[in-house]
């Protein structure tokens, strides 16, 4: 299980980012002295504010990958908002000659990382920069997440994961992203996302002051942790996470695996995971 470290919350927002690149960089130092690194483990500089620890949380998510959404070794995979390769780095043991690990995301130094050490080793591993806006990790993008277009072919994966992606991202941005995941799934195939998902028992424990994140602020859609910084951390109603798939074809298989974020008694990682597959479309379904 995943837990968000509380101390982080104490540190104002705008000390985080000065504070991280020395800190970074002396973690970086210290493993190197204790040769705690390895080729296939991206320095701490890189992380792009990755919570947790970078190999436990790979491993554990590869995990839910083949339990929950029953990933097959010849699969073809992708994995959107891939990082420096987190969930792909456990998957080169996993997927066979004949799978394909597809990986895009839109920090480049990110993916160059991830092309240097990863593709060279395993040519079936594909990464690829997007050049999508972001307004902290990306400013010249020159496309918004809303208008996006995977650069892949309809019905070209067996199995799509996002994780940590949709928990920053608006409205408009998710239902283009998932649009675009129900577009590239094939028949059958199946979706692992992970969320903020308010329900009853969430908005008691936040209310109480026992979640990670004080999803207060109501805004067009969502609710905001940070009303100055949306983005920061974006939670959902579990309605309009439902209506959203149904919209897009993609039936949720249940139950939503619920996280630990809002401090429940029973969890299974930090944030929620929803499994879903694509079903054949009804006649005159629209985007």
């Amino acid at each position: 299980m995943t837990r968000s470290c509380g101390w982080r919350k104490l540190i104002p927002e705008f000390l985080k980012p000065i504070l991280r690149t020395p800190i970074n960089l002396s973690l970086d130092l210290i493993d190197t002295l204790l040769g705690n690194k390895d080729h296939m483990t991206p320095p701490r500089s890189m992380s792009f504010d990755i919570g947790g620890n970078f190999k436990k949380a790979g491993e554990e998510f590869k995990g839910y990958f083949i339990e929950l959404g029953g990933l097959q070794p010849d699969d073809r995979v992708l994995d959107v908002g891939c990082g420096v390769g987190r969930m792909a780095i456990p998957l080169t043991d996993y997927l066979s000659s004949n799978g394909e690990y597809w990986g895009f995301d839109i920090v480049k130094k990110g993916i160059e990382w991830s092309q240097d050490r990863i593709s060279t080793q395993f040519n079936n591993f594909n990464f690829t920069h997007s050049n999508v806006y972001n307004q902290y990790y990306n400013r010249l993008g020159t496309v918004q997440a809303k208008d996006y277009q995977f650069p892949y072919d309809d019905g070209f994966f067996d199995f799509i994961f996002l994780t940590s992606v949709f928990t920053h991202m608006r409205p408009l941005d998710i239902d283009n992203y998932l649009g675009e995941t129900s577009r590239v799934l094939k028949t059958g195939g199946r979706c692992l996302i992970t969320f903020f998902v308010l329900n009853g028992e969430a908005k008691e424990l936040v209310h109480l002051g026992r979640s990670s994140f004080d999803f207060s602020h109501e805004m067009d859609g969502f609710i905001a942790a940070d009303k100055t910084n949306p983005e920061r951390a974006i939670a959902y109603s579990e309605e309009s996470v439902e209506q959203l798939f149904e919209k897009h074809g993609l039936t949720i298989r249940q139950p939503i695996h619920y996280g630990s974020w809002c401090d429940r008694k029973h969890s299974l990682s930090y944030q929620d995971i929803v499994v879903a597959e694509n079903i054949i479309r009804p006649l005159g379904l629209i985007k």
